[in-house]
């Protein structure tokens, strides 16, 4: 029997927003998606590497903290991860610069591969194993997902048996719509798109749905993304209709962005 129920795996970091008043927060897709998952009153496990330095143990305890379960987190010896962000008026924000640290080579041990595959779905973040942990749980019949969106190298982009290919195109309709398609055409069985301010959608290769975003003034977009893909799964996983699968990531992805960080928590100053 499984120890949960979702488990995310991949990226962590420390976000370390800019400007006159500088604070950090814990963040990282796979860390997000999962926090925002026990939010939801999910068992998630998270499987990732940490440094064993103060930042690592922070993510610890944020994921704990949470209801994220952290026995499969590995704590190595090196930097954890940590990325600048500068936000602009609107909330929108750049990244100035990315530090994966012991994140870059992590990948998942044999028993972890074991312990994966009991859970009812896995959720792939950014992951540098140039696939090969989504190619394993879709040769076990593992319900998996992975945002191509978070990562860069098109090694790590490949989406063949993926249940759920997630990823964000910000052009017009036609453009996401024809992302959506190849998606799917390149092996996904179902692409979503989160499109900003332009709402988001959902193709199959056959059938589409589409839907706008919540007028709101954002506080802060950074983690948003990662917050609709935790709504979409929690509804997908009650087999709710992929119109209310994709309200459903839009509803936690909105209130996602009326605060700063990917998820409700303390901010810290720089020491």
């Amino acid at each position: 029997m499984a120890y949960f129920e979702i488990a995310t795996v991949g990226d962590n970091c420390i976000d370390r927003f800019g400007g006159a008043g500088r604070f950090s927060l814990v963040g990282g897709n796979a860390v997000n998606v999962a926090v925002q998952l026990s939010r939801l009153e999910r068992s998630v496990a998270y499987f990732g590497a940490v440094g064993a330095d103060n930042d690592g143990r922070r993510i610890l305890r944020e994921l704990a903290r949470n209801g994220v379960q952290t026995r499969f987190v590995r704590v190595v010896q090196g930097i954890t991860a940590y990325t600048e962000i500068e936000l602009d008026k609107t909330g929108d924000r750049k990244f100035v610069f990315e530090e994966f640290g012991v994140v870059r080579d992590y990948r998942p041990l044999a028993e972890d591969v074991e312990n994966l595959c009991l859970a009812r779905h896995v959720h792939i973040g950014w992951l540098n194993d140039g696939g090969a942990l989504r190619r394993e749980l879709r040769n076990r019949n593992v319900s998996v997902s992975q945002d191509i969106s978070v990562n860069a190298e098109a090694r790590n982009r490949e989406v063949a048996g993926l249940d759920i290919a997630f990823g964000s195109n910000n052009g017009p309709q036609e453009e996401a719509l024809r992302f959506g398609a190849d998606l799917v055409q390149a092996g996904a069985r179902l692409a979503v798109i989160t499109r900003g301010d332009a709402g988001s959608l959902a193709t199959d290769g056959q059938n589409v749905v589409l839907i706008g975003a919540t007028p709101i003034e954002a506080v802060d977009t950074t983690g948003a993304g990662d917050a609709f893909i935790a709504g979409f799964l929690d509804a997908r996983l009650k087999s709710l209709p992929l119109a209310q699968c994709l309200e459903a990531g839009r509803k936690v992805a909105t209130a996602a962005c009326l605060h700063i960080g990917g998820f409700p928590q303390e901010a810290l100053s720089p020491q």
